[in-house]
């Protein structure tokens, strides 16, 4: 087998990763437009999305990491020949953590009002909130699913279908929020915020069904859930449980600074949530890259290339600080305009345009963490990556956010807590596996 890699096998792998992986961003910019636009409490409506999409983030980050422990284990079986003894591996996984996604709507369900009063939400912007993901969250199982139907694509080395079932998610998301938020004079009333919901949930259904029908057509991988549990279902818990306690850590920096920002008033909050909902965004464009690293890094580490796992990430160094970069030159050319897409609100787009050249800056240096993370969860190392992200948290980022609120940097310490938090966050991986695999190269 053949472990040279080329940039267009990179970007095979890349492009189609970085389409598909905007799409759940793309749900929640949709949504923040569109309500941030509306000529009834916009501005109310939009901190209550921002509130509730940090919420949900977490509960899909912290389940959603089926994505990679399910890529690694399937990739470096295929790098190994192997593939065929892990096929009934992904439908075990959906299996249980779809079952864990419906007990955690069954618990948070009725206690939306307390949840979101720890975010500092009151008055009309609770109620918006609870509003608001009472309807959301009936989505959270079908956005699992396909998380998880997206791992298992990668693991065979696939992007391009989930590439076809995210762009047709978000279209719909998009056609969806425009008729149920404003309505269609004599057919569906104007449902403003719930609205918004609706067509996420709809949105959901969509991708899952999508998913489910590419996995049994395009695949041999079989969705209908056999016992016992495979041997791999040990490695892939105890990497789901790593993950589980670093996607914690890294919902606690985006708690705080949803919470500060929240403290700070409506109109920081709502600047808060376009900023972080682009920052977003540019984590899921450069998670392309990320995503070329997870999948090949687990094929070479199966086939033990470790002369080329040092080639692949020095390719994608280069090309995610080129990437970093084009995000923060596009965002500098349209500053203004992309401000204006979200809020009419002049106050709040004061407080934007703040802190916007902060998220701009930070890009390239995201760039560099997102890709390592990406390659060490396709090596597996969900041990380091945990106790990486937990140091850089409670550290770096909660220290400096609030030696920020005690200054009263408001918006400005939060961002800048953020772009320390980052470098905490990439450094240690970078040295890490440059330190391993360079041992690992000269030994074979």
């Amino acid at each position: 087998m053949s472990t040279s890699i080329s940039l267009k096998q990179i970007n095979k792998l890349a492009i189609p990763a970085l389409i598909s992986g905007v799409s759940e961003p793309i749900l929640s910019l949709t949504d923040a437009a569109i309500i941030g636009n509306m000529e009834q409490n916009a501005t109310t409506a939009l901190a209550a999305v921002g509130i509730v999409t940090t919420f949900l983030s977490m509960l899909i980050w912290v389940l959603g990491q089926t994505r990679s422990a399910i890529s690694s284990i399937m990739s470096q079986y295929l790098g190994a020949g192997n593939v065929a003894l892990v096929k009934n591996l992904p439908a075990q996984a959906i299996f249980l953590i779809t079952s864990l996604s419906l007990i955690i709507i069954a618990v948070t369900h009725p206690f939306a009002s307390q949840i979101f009063k720890l975010y500092n939400a009151s008055d009309a912007i609770l109620t918006y909130s609870v509003d608001y993901y009472r309807i959301r969250v009936f989505g959270f199982p079908f956005t699992l699913f396909t998380i998880a139907v997206f791992g298992t694509f990668r693991g065979l080395q696939n992007t391009y279908f989930p590439m076809l079932i995210a762009i047709s998610g978000a279209l719909a998301n998009i056609v969806l929020d425009f008729a149920f938020v404003y309505g269609i004079e004599g057919y569906i009333p104007a449902m403003h915020i719930k609205g918004a919901a609706y067509a996420s949930v709809i949105a959901q259904v969509i991708t899952a069904s999508l998913s489910a029908y590419y996995l049994l057509k395009k695949t041999d991988i079989p969705l209908l859930v056999t016992f016992p549990f495979h041997p791999e279902m040990k490695r892939f818990t105890i990497m789901i449980l790593n993950l589980f306690v670093r996607t914690i850590a890294l919902n606690a920096a985006l708690y705080f600074g949803t919470s500060f920002a929240t403290k700070y008033g409506e109109t920081y909050i709502a600047a808060y949530t376009i900023a972080i909902n682009l920052w977003f965004l540019g984590a899921f464009l450069i998670d392309g890259y990320a995503s070329a690293g997870n999948i090949l890094s687990g094929k070479l580490f199966g086939a033990k290339a470790y002369h080329s796992l040092i080639e692949l990430s020095n390719k994608l160094i280069r090309y995610g600080l080129i990437v970093g970069i084009l995000i923060g030159l596009l965002g500098a050319i349209f500053y203004y305009p992309i401000g204006q897409l979200f809020s009419n609100d002049e106050k709040v787009l004061h407080e934007f345009y703040n802190v916007f050249w902060i998220i701009l800056a930070m890009q390239p240096l995201c760039a560099l963490a997102f890709i390592f993370d990406g390659v060490f969860k396709g090596l597996g190392e969900m041990k380091y990556l945990r106790n990486v992200l937990v140091f850089s948290t409670l550290l770096v980022f909660i220290p400096i956010i609030f030696w920020t609120d005690y200054l009263d940097y408001k918006l400005y310490g939060i961002f800048i807590a953020f772009t320390i938090w980052m470098v905490a966050r990439g450094l240690p991986l970078i040295i890490k596996f440059r330190k391993t695999f360079k041992t690992l190269a000269q030994n074979t």
